[in-house]
């Protein structure tokens, strides 16, 4: 039986430590925990390109089996969110 695969997209900061702790704690051992940490991306960009690949708009996210969890999915920051919050009208 393969393992249940398991990637965790962060910054590798105090904000997303404590999901990468969650997922560890959750997970079985039949699960592959991979955590691509963008703030080291420097010959590798796996993690960029899978970032890409998944949909990923915010971190901490989390993908199981190559796909997006729902909670951390659509949650983006838009140009229209910035100028409805009053930025840029001062």
């Amino acid at each position: 039986m393969s393992k249940q695969q398991i990637e965790i997209f962060t910054a590798g900061c105090p904000v997303c430590e404590p999901v990468v702790s969650l997922v560890k704690e959750t997970a079985s051992e039949n699960c592959e925990i991979i955590i691509h940490n963008l703030s080291e991306q420097n010959e590798n960009t796996d993690g960029i390109a899978k970032m890409k690949e998944y949909g990923v708009k915010r971190l901490p996210a989390v993908a199981v089996g190559r796909k997006l969890i729902d909670c951390c999915k659509n949650i983006e920051i838009t140009k229209a969110d910035l100028v409805n919050a009053g930025i840029g009208n001062y």
